[in-house]
């Protein structure tokens, strides 16, 4: 199927002949754009949804339009604050049977002016990269369950303007640039799925890291191509995560945009041409920042 699919591909076109009844699927970030939008694809398609919201209200509404233009009832909201890791404990502990999708779609944007947790942790790279981290490590048993489970995490170009700097994470030591603590964040996210996709593949976990490219805010202009229906831009957009929810054939772990997988690319391209930097798909990499994101959330400093 993903050998078809294109920029121009939709989620329809992704889910053309796909029954994922019996299925279930958490979409973190699902009511705004392109959650969701993927949450409305997996439902359309039979999957029983999970909307993880921190917000009970919106995503209640959301839920609701969803089960009515999808006609499947199998949707329904669970509470989860990524910057609260007790809140994320709760949700998994919730949780009950196998999970076969989980799709990481939260993330704050790029913020103007330094943002710290309570815990003094830079605010984007706590709930983009370690909150997400914890959720997919304590939802680990249900995704095994599943056997052959899919693990998807949003994320975008922003990364080629930074690596993730382990010496100074939370901007303790350099002046704040917001850009640069956006870009970290995006970094952060796809070594998060690098590690997952290397460290639980003999749990028949695949992990792989969805570039939503204009969907985000960050340095990389307005596409042309995408226009005037909004919610045709949507559903391109959503087309990646969905197909690496769901699409046979996906090998992970790697970073996708447009429904193909990104070559690495040795210095930042220009803005409009795809590219993933190495240090984003460095196994090394992506191992130390697993187990930082692990020490964070289990209260061991880190500079």
């Amino acid at each position: 199927m993903s050998g078809s699919l294109g920029p121009g591909s939709t989620t329809a076109d992704v889910l053309a002949g796909v029954d994922l009844t019996g299925r279930s699927a958490v979409v973190t970030g699902a009511t705004t754009g392109v959650g969701i939008e993927t949450a409305r694809a997996l439902a359309s398609a039979g999957a029983a949804v999970t909307l993880a919201a921190r917000r009970a209200g919106p995503a209640d509404r959301v839920a609701s339009e969803i089960r009515e233009t999808t006609g499947n009832p199998r949707v329904e909201v669970s509470a989860l604050d990524l910057a609260d890791l007790g809140s994320v404990a709760a949700f998994a502990e919730r949780w009950r049977g196998p999970l076969h999708m989980l799709v990481n779609l939260a993330a704050l944007p790029m913020l103007p002016h330094r943002t710290r947790t309570p815990r003094g942790w830079d605010a984007q790279f706590a709930v983009n990269v370690v909150g997400h981290a914890a959720l997919c490590r304590a939802l680990r048993p249900a995704l095994a369950a599943a056997r052959g489970a899919r693990v998807v995490t949003s994320a975008s170009r922003a990364h080629l303007y930074s690596p993730v700097v382990f010496d100074d994470l939370h901007f303790d030591f350099r002046p704040f640039d917001p850009a640069a603590a956006h870009a970290q964040a995006q970094t952060g996210a796809i070594l998060s799925a690098v590690a997952i996709g290397h460290l639980w593949a003999a749990d028949g976990i695949t992990a792989d890291a969805a570039g939503l490219g204009h969907a985000e805010i960050d340095r990389i202009p307005p596409s042309p191509s995408v226009g005037d229906d909004p919610a045709t831009d949507a559903s391109r957009t959503a087309a990646t995560p969905v197909m690496l929810a769901v699409a046979d054939g996906v090998e992970g772990p790697g970073y996708h945009e447009s429904c193909a997988r990104v070559a690495p690319v040795f210095r930042r391209p220009a803005e409009d041409v795809p590219g993933v930097a190495p240090y984003a798909l460095d196994p090394d990499n992506a191992a130390r920042l697993w187990r930082v994101a692990a020490e964070l959330a289990n209260g061991v400093p880190h500079l």
